[in-house]
């Protein structure tokens, strides 16, 4: 999956905003991560999880694929059934192995 897929007009405003957020990240790593996840999750994502989606969303997109491959270890703010579930929705990151080699497609 390349872009958004699913149709937004059944969201609401903020739901709409986030999944276009997801989508627009800046590397197109984050793009598909959270792009997929959000295509994925929206609708049924609670306020509190939307709001820590949020927060998710403001951290630099090259420290969320440091955490997602790998590279570095999550924080412990992070440690949530949310990130993890996101994180679960990594297209083709090969995870980093001890010696820091990894790729990402």
């Amino acid at each position: 999956m390349t872009g958004l897929v699913r149709s937004s007009a059944d969201l609401d405003v903020r739901r709409r905003r986030i999944l276009f957020r997801c989508w627009h990240r800046g590397i197109r790593e984050m793009d598909l991560m959270l792009g997929q996840f959000a295509e994925n999750e929206i609708a049924d994502l609670s306020e509190t999880d939307l709001d820590e989606l949020e927060t998710i969303m403001a951290e630099e997109d090259n420290d969320l694929v440091k955490w997602v491959t790998g590279a570095e270890p999550i924080p412990e703010r992070f440690q949530t059934p949310l990130f993890h579930r996101i994180a679960a929705h990594r297209p083709g990151f090969d995870p980093v192995t001890a010696d820091g080699v990894g790729t990402v497609e």
